[in-house]
């Protein structure tokens, strides 16, 4: 079983085209001054881009998510819950329009 950090690290391998875009506009203090970390653990979770000092987490949603539909309220609530504020985009909106 891999530990958190070893999860994160192949979750950062395996990024989307779309993940790799946003991640180059959050990355290095990029938006506003504020720092966001890519595939942070975040409780039970693993979030796309979270930003802890402004507890935000941003969320990209390929293909697949269109069959966790459910899965994915109960984890923002849950994520809501603990103070988070999630905003989630489609990987093609990203690709399209930045």
């Amino acid at each position: 079983m891999l530990t958190q950090k070893e999860r994160a690290r192949a979750l950062r391998r395996t990024s989307t085209r779309a993940e790799t875009l946003m991640w180059a506009q959050l990355r290095d203090r990029r938006l506003g001054g504020y720092k966001f970390r890519r595939q942070r653990a975040v409780g039970a979770y693993f979030a796309d881009f979270a930003c802890v000092e402004k507890r935000l987490i941003v969320e990209l949603d390929g293909e697949s998510h269109e069959l966790t539909v459910q899965h994915d309220i109960a984890r923002d609530r849950r994520l809501t819950r603990g103070g988070y504020r999630v905003l989630r985009y489609r990987n093609e909106d990203v690709q399209r329009d930045l």
